[in-house]
Order: structure tokens, then C-alpha cells, then sequence
């Protein structure tokens, strides 16, 4: 029986995890030492850090850099073997025994499904536990601005609630537009406006979930859009329910960045956003959880483009194959923002704009061999 594992399995395997390894160090430390190094060397000087603190800052900022060094090392890495192997005559000795093309890309697959497997649980994990790491480091309240819209069976709206300013369970400002059932051409009427100065999520009297208003004003308003009576209350109760749990999670990850929220809680978010109808934000969302899946096997796509470029003739010029990959990895990463607008904006499906990059270069690969001749 055939061992699955031979000595020119090992040794392509360790030529290319090596030489990965020093790509993915070497992207990071460019990454990191222009402005992050910088600005926490000063903030260690000006005292707002301790030594360990900016130590700990960089070390959870490693996790969103890792993300994008993990396909750009095995490209560079497995370019760089590769056209080692072929400077030195080497892979002419592997085709000259009867070693196929995919022979040879055997151990070079098996690493990039490794470094899949790492990217993947990077975005899953790592980054959003950094994230929120470096949050309870650096503190500070991020006070933002949310509206929250209830709509009736004919999409028209029922109840709209917006919070001036909030910080996790703690809101100021809330103010509460009850709609009426008539309807005129061009707007909807009120019958009643609720102004609470603070607010949190809590449980109504029956122990249901819900948001809670305290100091109440309470604006009635009659069909000519006239106040008729204004009343003062302590404490008042909105958003009873499945609506005050499903408000409440959007309030909160609207805050976020994608890479903040693991992929259950992502997916969670984006379903909630489609039952709100908030379009535009549920197509972004949803793109940015697709690319979850699709950006990791990049990995391996990246790794057989690298194998397919380092594939030269002893006097090519190595120059050649290392700026096609350097020009490929900047149209990937310079293209996603593109791509998430195309989303966002409803030009292309979540599907096609998630699924784009790794089609490209899929096709760049059939390209590439065909152009080779292997």
C-alpha cells in the first residue's frame, strides 16, 4: 500500500508552511509598526497606558490583522517555493518521474485547508473576542443615535422610537411616535407622542420583556394634529415582547462593526434586520456574512495561484510572478468596499457580490494553467 504521505509530501509541506510563516510575519509587522505601534508608544508616554496595557493593545489588535495576512502569506509563500523549486530545476526532476500537476499540488492543498480552517475560525472567534477586549481597554461610551420602526400587515408604520443617544441598557432621550390608522396622501398621522428622558430594557409588570421610560411626557394629539393633552408620567412601557428583544439586539450591534460579531450572532442580526425591513442595512449584513465563508477559502485559491506563478522557466524573471501576485491581492482587498456597496444598494444580490472575488480568481487560475501548459 502506497504511503499518503511521502518524503516530497514533507518536504513541499515544510518548504511552503515556512516560508508562509515568514510572509504572514512579515505583513504584520508592516501592518502594524507605521501608526498602531506609534500611537500606542505615545499613549504609554502620555501615561493613558501602562507598559502591559499597550502591550495587551497590540497583542488583541494581531487577531483583525491575522485575517488578511493569512491569504496573502500562503500566495507569497507558496509563489516564492514554488519558483525556488523551479530556479533550481527541481520541479523538471518531479515532472522528469511522472509527478502530475496535482500530484504535485497534493501538500500544498493539504496546508491551505489548514490555513482555511485558521482564517475561518479567525473571523468567527478571534476578532470579534479582540474586539471586544480592546473595548474594555481603551473604555470611553460610544453614544450613537438609533430609530426603531413597528409596521401593520400594509407595511404602513405603527410606532416609531428613536433614542438620541444610548450605551449598552442605558438610553436618553427616547421619544415615541404612536401613528394613527389615517393615512393622507403624502404622510402619516400621530395620535400620540411619548418624550421619556431615560430609558432601559427591562420587564414589564406581567415579567415580559420590554423597554422601559421613565420621566414621561405624553403628548395626545387629535385628528388635526392639534395637542389636546399633555400628562406627565414616571414610568411607562413600550416595545412589549419579541419587539423589545429583537429592537434592543439591532440597537446594539448597529454600533458594531462586522468583524465584532461572530458568525451565530451575525447571522441572528441579519435575520432580525430582514423582519424590520431595514433593506438596506439586511443586504450589507448579509454580504458581510457570506464573506465569512467565502473570504477563508480564498485561501486556498490564493495557494494554487502562488504554484501557478512560481511555475517558470530558469532564466524568467522572478520579478514577473511576485507583482501579478501583488497586483492580484490589491484588487481582492481594494475591491470588497466596492462590492459592499454594489450589496448595500441592491444592484447585485448579496450572493453574486460575496461570491465574486473567489470567481475571479478561480477564473484567473484556469487562466494561468491553461497559459502554463501543465
Amino acid at each position: 500500500m502506497k504511503r499518503l504521505f511521502t518524503v516530497y509530501d514533507r518536504y513541499i509541506f515544510m518548504q511552503v508552511l515556512t516560508t508562509t510563516i515568514v510572509a504572514i510575519l512579515l505583513f504584520t509587522i508592516v501592518w502594524i509598526a507605521p501608526e498602531m505601534l506609534l500611537n500606542t508608544i505615545k499613549k504609554i508616554l502620555a501615561h493613558e497606558y501602562t507598559v502591559k496595557t499597550g502591550i495587551m493593545v497590540l497583542v488583541y489588535e494581531l487577531p483583525k490583522i491575522l485575517g488578511k495576512a493569512f491569504p496573502v502569506g500562503l500566495l507569497l509563500g507558496s509563489l516564492f517555493t514554488f519558483d525556488k523549486l523551479s530556479k533550481d530545476s527541481e520541479l523538471t526532476i518531479f515532472r522528469a518521474v511522472g509527478m502530475s500537476f496535482s500530484r504535485i499540488l497534493r501538500p500544498l492543498l493539504i496546508l491551505s485547508f489548514i490555513v482555511t480552517y485558521l482564517c475561518f475560525v479567525t473571523y468567527d472567534k478571534w476578532i470579534p473576542y479582540s474586539c471586544q477586549k480592546l473595548q474594555e481597554i481603551k473604555g470611553g461610551e460610544a453614544l450613537t443615535q438609533y430609530i426603531y420602526t413597528q409596521k401593520d400587515e400594509n407595511n404602513h408604520p405603527k410606532q416609531a422610537v428613536i433614542v438620541s443617544k444610548f450605551f449598552r441598557n442605558k438610553m436618553t432621550n427616547v421619544i415615541v411616535l404612536n401613528f394613527s390608522k389615517q393615512v393622507f396622501d403624502d404622510l402619516h398621522g400621530l395620535n400620540n407622542i411619548l418624550v421619556g428622558e431615560s430609558g432601559y430594557k427591562g420587564v414589564d409588570k406581567n415579567g415580559n420583556p420590554c423597554w422601559v421610560l421613565e420621566d414621561v411626557t405624553s403628548y395626545n394629539i387629535n385628528e388635526d394634529g392639534i395637542f389636546k393633552k399633555i400628562t406627565k408620567q414616571d414610568k411607562t412601557y413600550i416595545l412589549n415582547g419579541e419587539d423589545a428583544e429583537d429592537a434592543y439586539t439591532i440597537m446594539i450591534n448597529s454600533t458594531k462593526r462586522d468583524r465584532d460579531i461572530n458568525n451565530k450572532d451575525l447571522k441572528h442580526y441579519v435575520d432580525l434586520l430582514k423582519k424590520a425591513n431595514l433593506d438596506e442595512d439586511y443586504r450589507l449584513m448579509y454580504n458581510k456574512y457570506l464573506q465569512r465563508f467565502f473570504h477563508p477559502f480564498v485561501c486556498v485559491l490564493l495557494a494554487i495561484l502562488g504554484c501557478l506563478l512560481g511555475f517558470s522557466k530558469p532564466r524568467e524573471q522572478r520579478l514577473i510572478g511576485f507583482t501579478i501576485a501583488i497586483g492580484c491581492i490589491f484588487v481582492y482587498y481594494i475591491t470588497l468596499p466596492f462590492f459592499d456597496l454594489l450589496a448595500e444598494k441592491g444592484v447585485l444580490h448579496p450572493i453574486i457580490t460575496a461570491a465574486f472575488p473567489p470567481g475571479a480568481f478561480l477564473c484567473a487560475i484556469i487562466a494561468f494553467y491553461k497559459s502554463r501548459d501543465l
